[in-house]
C-alpha cells in the first residue's frame, strides 16, 4: 500500500522545513530506515528516514522549498501501484499542486522520472530562453535553482560562466559540479551570481531579495515571543578580571595543550553562582515557577545565518578544562549543523560574550522560557580608584537580562553580586 511521507518534526522548535537535499530519486528503492533526504531544521541540517519500504513514487517538495510539519512531500509505494489518490490529496494543498500537476498519469505511473530542480526567481507564467553560451536567462537574470545558486556562491562561481543543462538551460546542481572540477572561478562570482533589482524609486538604492533560512525564520518567530510576551529588564555590573585573567595564564601556562579562554571560566563561575541562587536558575510554566537543581547553561554561538546556544548540561560540576572542551566541540558542531536538539534546547540560563567584538557593553534577549541571559562586555584596561588612589585594572562590563515574572530587580542584583565576587576572586570555584 502506497503511504505518505510527511515533513517530520525534527527539532523540539520546528515549525516547517527546507529540504536541503533529496538522496534518493524517483524510481529508487527505498527501505525502513534509510535516509531518504536532508532536512534544514531551524538549526541543524537532519537525516530524514523512510518509514516504510518500497519505491519512491513522486517527490512532490524539491531541493530547496519549503514544507510545514506534517504536510506530504513525497509517496512510497510498489513499483506499479496505482497513487492516483495520494497525488490527488496532494494537489489539494497549493504549495504542492505544480509537483503533482506535473506527475504522470497514473497508467504510466511505473515508470518514474528524476526529479527536476526548481528554478529560482522566475514567475510560473514566464518562459525562460537559451542565451548564446548555454545558460537560461530571463530579462536578462540568470535562471538557476536555489540549490545550484547556492552551491555556486560557496564555491566562488559566476553563474554567468556556467552552461545549463537543465530545461531551457537551466542551471542545476550537476552543472555547478562540473564548474567545480572545471576551475571556472572568477573574483567576482559572488557578485555577479546576485542580481540586483532596480528600485521603483529615483535615486533609491538596488535591492535584492533572498529567501531567509529555517534558522533565520525561527529567530524572528522566538524573539517576537520573548520581547513581547516576557517582561524584561536590565542590571549592569563592573567586574574587575585582573585575578582571574592571572589564573587563566597560570592554568594555560602549566597545561598549554589545553588553552582555556575567559569565557570558559565565566561559564563555569556562572553556573556556580546559579545553584547559589536557586531563583534565578528558574522558569516561568504560566501557572507555576519551575527551579532547576543543575545549571545548564547555553552558551551563543555566531553560525552562518544566524545564532544557536549549545548547551554545557550541569556546567556547576564540571570543571572548566571538561568545560572548554565541550564548547569547542559543539561550537564547532553547531556551525555545520550538526548538533542534535537535545544538545540546543532546554538550557536553564545562558551566557552570550561579545567581547572578543570589542563590544563593551550590550543588551541580550532572554531564550525562553529561561528568565535570564548574561551579555559579557571586552575586557578594557581603565583607570579606577583603589584605597584612594588611581590605578589601572582591566575591567568587564556585565548586563543582566531579566524576566521579571520569575526575577525580582533585588533578586537580580545579589545574584550580580554574587558572580562579581566569584569572578573576582576566582579562587572561590577554583578549589
Amino acid at each position: 500500500m502506497a503511504t505518505k511521507v510527511v515533513m517530520p518534526k525534527l527539532s523540539p522548535t520546528m515549525e516547517e522545513g527546507q529540504l536541503a537535499r533529496w538522496l534518493k530519486a524517483e524510481g529508487d528503492k527505498v527501505s525502513m530506515g534509510e535516509p531518504i533526504a536532508e532536512i534544514d531544521t531551524d538549526k541543524a541540517t537532519m537525516e530524514m528516514q523512510a518509514l516504510s519500504e518500497g519505491v519512491l513514487r513522486k517527490i512532490l517538495i524539491k531541493e530547496g522549498e519549503s514544507a510545514p510539519l506534517g504536510q506530504m512531500i513525497a509517496i512510497v509505494g510498489k513499483a506499479d501501484e496505482d497513487i492516483s489518490a495520494l497525488l490527488a490529496e496532494a494537489a489539494a494543498t497549493p504549495a504542492v499542486s505544480k509537483a503533482v500537476e506535473a506527475a504522470p498519469a497514473p497508467a504510466e505511473e511505473a515508470k518514474p522520472t528524476a526529479p527536476a530542480e526548481n528554478a529560482a526567481a522566475v514567475p510560473a507564467a514566464a518562459a525562460p530562453t537559451a542565451a548564446s553560451n548555454g545558460h537560461a536567462e530571463l530579462g536578462g537574470r540568470i535562471v538557476i535553482s536555489p540549490l545550484a545558486a547556492r552551491m555556486a556562491a560557496e564555491a566562488n562561481l559566476n553563474a554567468r560562466d556556467i552552461k545549463g543543462t537543465g530545461p531551457a538551460g537551466r542551471i542545476i546542481k550537476r552543472d555547478v559540479e562540473a564548474a567545480m572540477k572545471a576551475g571556472t572561478a572568477t573574483p567576482s562570482a559572488a557578485k555577479a551570481s546576485r542580481e540586483f533589482v532596480l528600485p521603483e524609486i529615483e535615486g533609491a538604492s538596488a535591492y535584492r531579495d533572498e529567501p531567509a533560512t529555517e534558522m533565520r525564520r525561527t529567530i524572528a518567530r522566538r524573539l517576537v515571543t520573548s520581547i513581547g510576551p516576557v517582561p524584561h529588564f536590565f542590571l549592569t555590573i563592573e567586574v574587575e578580571m585582573d585575578q582571574l585573567a592571572a589564573a587563566r595564564k597560570a592554568v594555560n601556562e602549566a597545561n598549554p595543550e589545553i588553552k582555556l579562554s575567559l569565557n570558559d571560566f565565566i561559564v563555569k563561575i556562572t553556573a556556580n553562582a546559579l545553584v547559589n541562587h536557586p531563583q534565578v536558575n528558574a522558569s516561568y510554566q504560566d501557572k507555576t515557577v519551575r527551579y532547576y537543581e543543575s545549571a545548564d547553561i547555553g552558551v551563543a554561538v555566531a553560525v552562518e545565518d544566524g545564532l544557536i546556544t549549545p548547551i554545557i548540561r550541569g556546567a556547576n560540576n564540571k570543571g572548566v578544562a571538561a568545560i572548554s572542551a565541550e564548547i569547542k566541540e559543539k561550537a564547532e558542531r553547531a556551525r555545520h549543523r550538526k548538533l542534535r536538539p537535545e544538545e540546543y534546547t532546554g538550557a536553564t540560563f545562558s551566557i552570550s560574550n561579545l567581547g572578543m567584538f570589542g563590544i563593551e557593553e550590550f543588551t541580550a534577549i532572554i531564550n525562553p522560557p529561561e528568565a535570564g541571559i548574561l551579555a559579557i562586555g571586552a575586557v578594557t584596561a581603565k583607570p579606577v580608584v583603589r584605597d584612594g588612589e588611581m590605578v589601572v585594572r582591566q575591567m568587564m562590563r556585565i548586563t543582566m537580562s531579566c524576566d521579571h515574572r520569575v526575577i525580582d530587580g533585588a533578586t537580580g542584583a545579589k545574584f550580580l553580586q554574587t558572580l562579581k565576587r566569584y569572578l573576582e576572586n576566582p579562587i572561590y570555584v577554583l578549589v
